[in-house]
């Protein structure tokens, strides 16, 4: 009888430490990687792009503020919101501001997500 009863007081002791680890993971926030991360698009071209948010709401974005979303077969595309007000990504592929033509930098002020 006493082995029983030491075996369940062992266990909720480890059941209340372990739970008191997670609420302790649950209440901490970490930032995202402050730097630039180039990434690559599937034709070989660079992105300089930046994450901001946390592990809870995250977003990336290019070097000069535009949101941008990648697609399922790997692309970076602009972000622009749909109809619902949702931010999903555009048919337009990502470049760097230093790449990017008249057409393009029309569109972005019509249409783009800005960040920053």
């Amino acid at each position: 009888m006493k082995k029983i009863l030491v075996v369940a007081i062992v266990a909720a002791m480890a059941l209340g430490i372990h739970a008191q680890a997670q609420e302790g993971r649950k209440a901490a926030k970490v930032p995202a990687y402050p730097g630039i991360i180039e990434r690559v698009q599937p034709n070989g071209d660079t992105l300089r792009t930046y994450l901001r948010g946390d592990e809870r709401s995250h977003f990336m974005m290019t070097e000069d503020g535009w949101q941008i979303k990648e697609t399922k077969n790997g692309w970076y595309k602009y972000a622009k919101k749909n109809k619902k007000g949702e931010i999903v990504a555009s048919c337009r592929k990502a470049k760097n501001a230093d790449k990017r033509g008249k057409c393009e930098k029309k569109w972005l002020e019509k249409r783009g997500v800005k960040r920053g």
